[in-house]
């Protein structure tokens, strides 16, 4: 079956959920130094009723009414083992433009430039690439972010202050298999061992 990328952002954070291990590189535009690292990340789906919803639309004076949902997203440093702490994480929250879903407001409890409350925009091209702009006090960001498969995708981000472009993220990610995960793929490969046995012997 072909791969089919989300077209819309409770789709893609459908898509997302589960923990990614990153790789990202960063190149600033000053006298800083370009960095590279390693983390995991961990994507959770939230639904329409969660009460995070009205508390973070009520911040922007959004109708929660509006939202379709949202998700958490939590960092951590890849040789750390200890479960995540859920009070870190960056909540967004998905209040689309339309039925269609292919754009709309991201509002955030914090964005990644900035800690503080924020709301960008986003869109998805007919290629499936999303595109977030986001206007803090005094930077711009862009983040464009995109499926290769199910379990890897890439995101490329750039900031931008008044004088110019500061710095260029790039991160490629891939999903961490799990247990279960992997019990899954060994039951389905078991079971289509089983029917080519059975084609054959017909």
């Amino acid at each position: 079956m072909p791969f089919v990328p989300p077209i819309t952002m409770m789709d893609f954070f459908r898509k997302s959920q589960g923990v990614w291990f990153t790789q990202r590189t960063v190149h600033h535009f000053n006298t800083v130094a370009d960095q590279s690292g390693e983390s995991k990340l961990y994507v959770n789906v939230i639904t329409q009723d969660d009460p995070r919803v009205q508390s973070i639309c009520e911040q922007q004076n959004i109708a929660a009414a509006r939202a379709r949902g949202g998700a958490s997203f939590m960092w951590q440093a890849h040789d750390d083992d200890r479960e995540p702490n859920p009070e870190q994480a960056a909540v967004l929250i998905d209040v689309p433009d339309d039925e269609s879903g292919r754009s709309g407001k991201l509002l955030r409890n914090q964005g990644y430039v900035e800690k503080i409350p924020v709301a960008s925009r986003y869109w998805f091209g007919q290629d499936g690439i999303l595109t977030i702009d986001t206007e803090y006090e005094s930077n711009q960001g862009q983040e464009r972010c995109w499926f290769m498969t199910d379990d890897f995708r890439v995101r490329v981000s750039t900031v931008r202050t008044m004088n110019g472009v500061y710095l260029m993220t790039y991160c490629s990610e891939r999903r961490c298999l799990t247990e279960a995960n992997l019990a899954e793929m060994v039951q389905h490969n078991l079971s289509r061992d089983v029917m080519g046995e059975s084609l054959i012997s017909q």
